[in-house]
């Protein structure tokens, strides 16, 4: 029997229980992984209080990320064998492919080998937040070297890798967080500007930055009365793509900047991607060869043991971390 976390109530992380269940054999075309290392998600959370856009069936397992070593491979598999290291691609459903377990089970599209030079621990924490920035700026958006690139809620594990990946192209990443405390750190991961929503006119702030050209590409995480002042900044024709909803205030439609500079609003899910083999592909190859290079680093704010899940889940809605939050198994 494996460790599995199931939940059998919506709640706080309080509801997370460490469960036994007997280990289920692969498929055909399935990859069986031994875990060693999980990656933590905001939508883990979302999902177990019943506030996401899936809902769970209780009870409910979670999870969108895991590395490990392979431990059994079903029929019909070519290209992975028992003992092989990988990681594995989010699905678009966590709950038919729940990662928080010693024993999971993927098809083998979604299952990667990645770099050697890669800890389990950094291979855990790259997959959803690299996809996630690659897909909006580069396959979206399509990125160019030399120009400025908003992102907002930047220390966040996706706002981390859309500087990394901005970086990587040649633009120019500017970091919004919402208070001065983490602009060294933000600078120190590759930030070329920084500015605080919370202590500096936004606005203003962007357009100095940007100069007369303005900014054709923002990532947004927030929403809420943030959007005024990114699109206020935009350059014509820009696109503002969002990916999150974190502020718990409504979202104006700033409806004459938009019309005034035929902005584009783009709502974007990172399924986009992962669920069309033929973005997927570019996809996976631009991550590996950069994690390669080292020019995509993942940055683990902290790391739990799996019996600390609890606590792991805690600290992920504390809203205090740098990075990646990663469960090692």
């Amino acid at each position: 029997m494996a460790r599995v976390v199931r939940f059998h109530q919506l709640g706080g992380p309080e509801v997370l229980r460490i469960e036994h269940i007997d280990d289920a054999e692969p498929g055909p075309g399935e990859v069986r992984i031994h875990v060693r290392a999980l990656g933590l998600n905001r939508a883990e959370a979302l999902v177990r209080r019943g506030a996401y856009i899936e809902t769970a069936t209780l009870p409910s397992g979670l999870g969108l990320e895991a590395a490990g070593i392979v431990d059994k491979v079903g029929e019909g598999i070519a290209g992975f064998e028992s003992g092989d290291a990988v990681s594995v691609i989010p699905p678009k459903s966590m709950l038919s492919s729940p990662a928080y377990g010693e024993l999971v089970t993927y098809p083998a599209g979604l299952v990667v080998r990645h770099p050697p030079s890669l800890s389990m621990e950094a291979a855990a924490a790259s997959w959803m937040q690299y996809l996630t920035a690659y897909g909006a700026l580069i396959d979206i958006a399509g990125m160019r070297s030399g120009e400025p690139v908003v992102v907002t809620a930047a220390s966040s594990s996706v706002g981390l890798a859309a500087i990394q990946i901005a970086n990587a192209v040649g633009a120019i990443p500017i970091a919004v967080t919402r208070t001065c405390a983490k602009k060294d750190a933000l600078r120190a991961a590759g930030a070329a500007h920084i500015v605080a929503s919370a202590e500096e006119d936004l606005e203003l702030a962007l357009r100095e930055i940007a100069g007369r050209d303005g900014i054709r590409v923002v990532l947004d995480a927030v929403g809420g009365p943030i959007f005024e002042p990114l699109t206020a900044a935009m350059a014509p024709g820009g696109m503002l793509i969002e990916y999150g909803g974190l502020s718990p205030e409504p979202t104006p439609f700033p409806l004459p900047a938009i019309l005034r500079k035929t902005l584009t609003l783009r709502g974007y899910l990172v399924h986009e991607i992962t669920g069309d083999p033929a973005r997927l592909e570019p996809a996976k190859a631009f991550i590996l060869d950069h994690l390669a290079t080292g020019a995509l680093r993942p940055v683990i704010a902290r790391t739990f043991p799996f019996e600390e899940i609890v606590e792991a889940h805690r600290y992920l809605e504390s809203n205090e971390q740098f990075g990646k939050i990663v469960v090692t198994v």
